[in-house]
């Protein structure tokens, strides 16, 4: 009786287990139902980090590129052919206008003047000849002595020799001016910044120097460098600052705790379509010669701001099917897409000419899926995070 009893008890025992444990795994199940529910439900509510448009700063900088050249800088070729006689000035002298840089040897260019000369005197005689026929002719008209169709002959056989004696000048003149490029001149106050032949070299007439690949090249080149011309390509969104009275801060490698100042001379007024910039140039005063041609410059542009325009982050930039759009929030926590249109752009921000006000919240990096009026939830970034070119100021002025 007793071994049956506790046979009983052992059954009832483990079957109170089973159903404690039954009722444990139900209770769990149904936990996790709640749990899951409410994950499900939190899930498709999307968190998002919101940011408000900032004003855009009130000065408007950037640091472009640019090439600084001579004032003038001209490459002097040859205008005769022959061989180089002596050259007298090298790299880097400092010439006046007319100052002699080369001699050229052309014994051809010689002969052909002298020939020139010679059928000038030739042609004076024949003029001379001409004329004193002509006048016998003319005289004798006047007495019937000899028909007048002689005399109008003779009259045009002295025009023919005035003319041939004047072609004959003509050319004498142009073998002069020949002859003097023979002598190879400095054509304004510079430095020579190029000097490309030797004694002896071969020079042809327009051509300059031939080398012995058979390329041309010029015999010096001879730079203005009183002041230099800087040369910047500006992007097309930056093109309104450009106007009379900019000036410009520039810093050159080889002196980089120097700063030269660059005024404003005039733009291209024209864009490059493959870079969407234009040509600008500055003027630099360089009275000290510190500045050569072809320097690299590190250009530096800083001007007043258009009014009425915000930043925003680039990540909060949508572009649909409509255009550049962004996500603000309503007061129920909505998400709606909002037309705008953009100006300047950077990596960090972008700037907004049109379609925000400055009360406006913007989500910062929506999501992909996210549909027009669903509902949102609010996150707060992390200290430190860059919402828009302000951010770091507005950081520092916190603390």
């Amino acid at each position: 009786m007793f071994a049956l009893i506790r046979k009983y008890l052992f059954v009832g025992s483990v079957l109170c287990v089973l159903a404690g444990y039954v009722a444990y795994l139900e209770i769990q199940h149904l936990h996790n139902k709640v749990t899951l529910q409410a994950d499900a439900q939190h899930a498709s509510v999307p968190d998002v980090a919101v940011v408000q448009p900032k004003p855009a700063p009130s000065t408007l900088a950037m640091t472009l590129p640019g090439n600084i050249n001579a004032w003038y800088e001209a490459p002097i070729y040859a205008q005769v052919s022959g061989y180089v006689k002596m050259w007298y000035k090298d790299y880097g002298a400092v010439v006046k206008k007319g100052d002699i840089l080369a001699e050229i040897n052309a014994p051809g260019l010689d002969a052909q003047y002298a020939q020139a000369k010679a059928d000038l005197q030739v042609a004076q005689a024949k003029y001379g000849l001409a004329t004193v026929t002509a006048n016998r002719w003319r005289s004798m008209g006047k007495s019937q002595a000899v028909s007048g169709q002689s005399v109008s002959v003779q009259n045009a056989n002295e025009q023919s020799a005035r003319a041939a004696l004047e072609a004959a000048q003509h050319n004498v003149d142009h073998y002069d001016a020949l002859e003097r490029f023979k002598t190879i001149v400095a054509p304004f106050d510079g430095v020579v910044t190029a000097r490309n032949i030797s004694v002896g070299d071969y020079v042809g007439a327009g051509s300059g120097n031939m080398n012995a690949n058979g390329t041309a090249s010029e015999l010096f080149t001879v730079a203005d460098t009183h002041a230099m011309r800087l040369f910047v390509s500006v992007p097309e969104v930056f093109s309104y600052v450009l106007k009379p009275g900019l000036k410009a801060r520039v810093i050159v490698p080889q002196y980089p705790n120097q700063v030269f100042t660059a005024n404003f001379l005039t733009i291209a007024k024209g864009y490059d379509t493959n870079t969407r910039t234009a040509v600008t140039e500055f003027t630099i005063e360089n009275a000290d010669q510190k500045l050569w041609p072809g320097t690299f410059a590190s250009v530096s542009l800083s001007a007043p701001a258009e009014g009425g325009i915000y930043t925003v982050p680039t990540g909060a930039l949508v572009f649909q099917e409509k255009g550049m759009q962004v996500v603000t929030i309503d007061g129920q926590n909505k998400a709606h897409y909002k037309n705008i249109t953009v100006g300047r752009m950077s990596d960090a921000y972008t700037e907004v000419n049109a379609g925000l006000a400055p009360t406006d919240r913007v989500i910062n990096n929506p999501p992909a899926d996210l549909l027009e009026g669903q509902t949102v939830r609010l996150s707060v970034p992390a200290k430190g995070y860059l919402t828009t070119a302000n951010a770091a100021d507005d950081e520092e002025d916190d603390e």
